[in-house]
């Protein structure tokens, strides 16, 4: 993944201009700064979802990001493993029940996200960016509602499923980013 020279804004607000960074496959990079800084839009922008005004994003894998959004993006009347299978058709039923298992969730697969916890969704959004399977992991504040053990469980989860992928988070304690081996990245 490589960003070069890019510039973005939204209307009244400049957010980044000229700026670049280069991340290698199987690197971890955090991005860290305040509330406003641009974090969620810059992952955006490298997940191709968003279009800088000048620059280049390149290094978008042909098979799509595999992405933790800010929101869990669960699809409200589909069960956790049909969340999962709609985002990674190709895996097998024990592939993403394994995945569920992995982080703390045996047992929930049948489960309607209305019926978690905050922290128990955020897993579920876990485990679905890691059935796509993607060479490219962009995490929006991936540890938002987890306690210690799965935070630590989580990163563990995900340094297992990406260990030659490149892993990009926007996180907001240092310890997230020691969590995942994550270069800091300050905005």
């Amino acid at each position: 993944m490589r960003l070069s020279q890019v510039a973005f804004s939204y209307p009244g607000k400049p957010l980044f201009r000229d700026f670049s960074l280069s991340v290698d496959p199987g690197e971890r990079v955090a991005l860290m700064g305040p509330s406003g800084r641009g974090k969620s839009t810059l992952l955006r922008l490298m997940a191709g979802l968003e279009k800088p005004e000048a620059g280049i994003v390149a290094g978008i894998p042909p098979e799509g990001v595999s992405m933790v959004f800010q929101e869990n993006r669960l699809i409200p009347g589909m069960t956790l493993l049909e969340n999962l299978t709609l985002a990674a058709p190709g895996r097998s039923r024990g592939e993403l029940l394994g995945f569920l298992a992995a982080l703390g969730l045996e047992g929930e697969w049948n489960c309607l996200p209305g019926a978690l916890s905050g922290g128990m969704a955020r897993r579920v959004a876990i485990a679905r960016a890691a059935a796509l399977g993607s060479s490219l992991a962009i995490l929006d504040e991936p540890f938002t509602g987890l306690d210690q053990e799965n935070r630590r469980r989580a990163a563990e989860f995900l340094l297992d499923h990406f260990p030659q992928g490149a892993i990009i988070a926007a996180v907001h304690h240092r310890e997230e980013a020691e969590l995942l081996g994550a270069r800091v990245v300050e905005l």
